[in-house]
């Protein structure tokens, strides 16, 4: 008799970095001598500090491993190096919104005991510790490595994209929520993504060809709502802090991006939105032309672009050109009630599948399409209430949740409508799974006879959740408060 397969510790894909991170970053002056480090290293929490120069920058990080060694290495003459000496030059580091399976892999494979934490703007803002995620280690045989950061080739960078449908059917046989099993999916395209912008860019580079000025990747749509599900495409921009003349660089990065990520087994989107693409990659003024042009001219073509443009993540190089720009649109956005209301109305043509009497609508060979007749309704809409409110967040959930919070939907309904989209990101992913193992191109479209009773009521009341949303928006609408915080 065989054993069942031993399932992973899942909670490092459930949690970010920012929940298990120390919260304030320890420094010391690079001058500062040996006596004065090993007596810091005492009084504090634990042995890393980030080694800041006369200016206040951040130069290297220093451990008690670093202590250890010179002491062994240079006994009673250590005590005269100081920070500068015995500190390690290259910071590595992790983002904040990474799940914890990325950090454990870093750390793991660089043999790293301490890992500080950025924000997008470049900032520490915390320190993992080897002893913080003790507990949270996951088994080597089902944990998804951390080879994207050391990935060269495309068929590297698919290692960790063609492993997704297993992992996800895991965490859904734990008991996982289907929004968080969605992050997990989009942070490693998010990463997917970002080591391709960085081997590219290493190349051009190491060909003596550098950008002519600093740049960010963008991620947009699903990828930038947290929301991917298992059928990719490339949904990715440029921005960068150069002028419209420097056009033919990023041009030709971006080609290059795309097509490795299209090798890669993330497959070039239909509708053009990649950054090799003119309309997807611009200098910041262009941009801001760009996003006031269509928010102005109310076409449906400006209109669907918006739909992707709002959910906008930065995840490669200067960071803060794409924080920048997200925030500069959604003002613009939210001073247009003309565009809003067009909107609106784009939204209210998005029809849950409800048919008669509130049975479930199904299409020629018996089937639903949820994420047409489900799933985007409720995106869009919540995309739409939260820019009126002057909301920064991406994720659907954390906009229905402020909406919410600003007293314009009672909880009652926003209770159904999270509960409406995480289960209908779970029924499509569950298709999605099962079109993979028969050999299928995963698809959203489900066949309700083979959900059981109770998954078959509970999609009916949460599509009677979504048949309601175009009143909810014209409430968001007309009774938005002007004073809303973002």
């Amino acid at each position: 008799m065989t054993s069942a397969p031993t399932l992973p510790d899942l909670e490092p894909y459930r949690r970010r970095v920012s929940a298990v991170m120390h919260e304030a970053i320890s420094d010391i002056a690079e001058t500062a001598p040996l006596a004065e480090i090993a007596r810091r290293m005492g009084d504090n929490s634990h042995g890393g500090f980030l080694v800041r120069n006369r200016f206040g920058q951040h130069v290297g990080i220093l451990t008690e491993r670093d202590v250890l060694r010179a002491l062994g290495r240079e006994d009673a003459a250590a005590l005269r190096l100081t920070a500068a000496d015995l500190m390690t030059r290259e910071i590595v580091a992790i983002h904040e919104s990474a799940f914890v399976f990325r950090a454990i892999g870093r750390m793991r494979r660089l043999n790293l005991r301490y890992l500080p934490v950025t924000d997008n703007a470049g900032r520490f803002i915390g320190m993992l510790t080897a002893r913080a995620l003790l507990r949270l280690r996951a088994q080597d045989s089902q944990l998804i490595a951390d080879e994207l950061d050391i990935a060269r080739t495309a068929e590297e960078l698919g290692h960790a994209r063609t492993a997704l449908p297993q992992l996800a059917a895991t965490l859904l046989a734990e008991g996982s929520d289907a929004t968080a099993v969605a992050a997990v999916i989009s942070g490693i395209y998010a990463d997917i993504t970002a080591r391709a912008a960085a081997i590219v860019e290493a190349e051009f580079n190491a060909a003596g060809d550098p950008a002519p000025a600093p740049w960010c990747m963008l991620i947009l749509g699903s990828g930038g709502r947290g929301e991917s599900l298992l059928k990719p495409d490339q949904d990715n921009a440029i921005i960068h802090a150069g002028s419209s003349e420097d056009d033919g660089w990023y041009a030709r990065i971006a080609e290059r991006i795309n097509a490795l990520l299209d090798a890669a087994g993330v497959p070039f989107c239909k509708g053009g939105v990649m950054a090799k693409n003119t309309a997807w990659r611009g200098a910041q003024g262009q941009w801001r032309a760009r996003v006031t042009e269509w928010i102005g001219r109310h076409t449906p073509e400006a209109l669907l672009n918006v739909d992707i443009f709002f959910d906008l993540q930065p995840v490669y190089g200067a960071l803060r050109l794409g924080e920048a720009l997200r925030f500069e649109a959604l003002a613009a956005a939210r001073s247009s009630p003309v565009f809003l209301r067009q909107l609106a109305e784009q939204t209210a043509q998005l029809h849950p599948a409800l048919g008669f009497f509130g049975r479930l609508k199904t299409d020629d060979d018996g089937r639903i399409d949820l994420k047409l007749g489900g799933l985007l309704p409720v995106v869009s809409a919540a995309r739409l209430m939260a820019l009126k409110l002057g909301v920064a967040a991406t994720g659907t959930v954390e906009r229905l949740q402020a909406v919410g919070a600003a007293g314009l939907i009672g909880e009652s309904d926003i209770a159904g409508l999270t509960a409406a989209h995480a289960l209908l990101l779970e029924l499509i992913l569950r298709q999605q799974i099962a079109d993979l193992e028969a050999g299928q191109p995963p698809g959203s479209r489900i066949d309700p006879s083979r959900l059981t009773a109770l998954q078959h009521s509970r999609l009916k009341a949460a599509l009677k959740h979504v048949a309601l949303l175009p009143e909810m928006v014209q409430d968001v609408l007309t009774a938005a408060p002007a004073g809303a915080e973002a």
